[in-house]
């Protein structure tokens, strides 16, 4: 049984060996910062998460303890990495997409980054103004 477990444990950390190395590899090698982003928050997180169930494996099986902490960090990585992306993905594209240069969309509420939704949100922004 031992050794069914640490079959299993090793196999996890190849798995996640392979996507942490495919997402550090797309990571250096994709051209722009849209394409960069998909890499280290899909391939990289699956990596991470594959360590972190190696080592939960590892003190459930091996040692016989329970250890929430890897629990606890994969959570975490799972929910953060996702708004992450997506914050840097709104902050390329306000940075670097001119507004004029976005196609129409058929949606009632338009670009999240460039347009108040329906009713405004009561936040004013210096050229309405006229400052």
């Amino acid at each position: 049984m031992e050794q069914f477990a640490e079959i299993l444990i090793s196999a996890f950390l190849v798995i996640a060996g392979i996507f942490g190395l495919a997402g550090s590899y797309g990571l250096v090698k994709l051209r722009d910062t849209m394409q960069r982003l998909h890499a280290p928050t899909k391939a990289t997180t699956l990596g991470v998460g594959g360590v972190l169930i190696a080592s939960m494996l590892y003190f459930g099986l091996i040692r016989q303890s329970l250890s929430f902490h890897e629990l606890l960090i994969s959570i975490f990585l799972f929910l953060t990495a996702p708004i992450t992306a997506n914050f840097i993905a709104k902050t390329f594209l306000a940075q670097n997409v001119k507004p004029e240069d976005i196609p129409e969309t058929d949606r009632a509420y338009g670009w999240a980054v460039y347009e108040d939704p329906p009713g405004g949100t009561g936040v004013e922004h210096e050229d309405q103004r006229g400052e």
